[in-house]
């Protein structure tokens, strides 16, 4: 079992922003942002690339509704790394919801 399904689980706490049946939210332990959330689905699903249609709307709904609820008013970014070249380091689909400051492009 991987580390976030292990979240989802409650075997590992975090702190957590939202849950549901699909999803969850918790802070990320080494943020990148002032704000920056990760938004998993609960069932294991190791990236973007083997996500269905309903879950991905889902998970940008959640994500959305993160933003809103931590006050990300002037703009926050959502981002997703797919595999080893993507920067994926956690084989669990996940969003990164970061805000809370000016964020350029391209990322560093």
């Amino acid at each position: 079992m991987c580390i976030f399904c292990k979240i989802a689980a409650g075997e590992i706490p975090a702190d957590a922003v939202y849950r549901d049946e699909k999803a969850m939210a918790f802070r990320d332990i080494d943020p990148k942002a002032p704000t920056h959330i990760l938004v998993i689905p609960t069932r294991h699903v190791a990236s973007v690339a083997e996500v269905d249609d309903a879950l991905a709307g889902h998970l940008m709904t959640v994500a959305a509704r993160v933003a809103r609820d931590e006050g990300l008013d002037n703009g926050y970014r959502v981002v997703t790394n797919v595999g080893a070249d993507g920067g994926q380091t956690v084989d669990h689909l996940h969003l990164h919801v970061l805000g809370g400051r000016p964020l350029t492009w391209p990322p560093g």
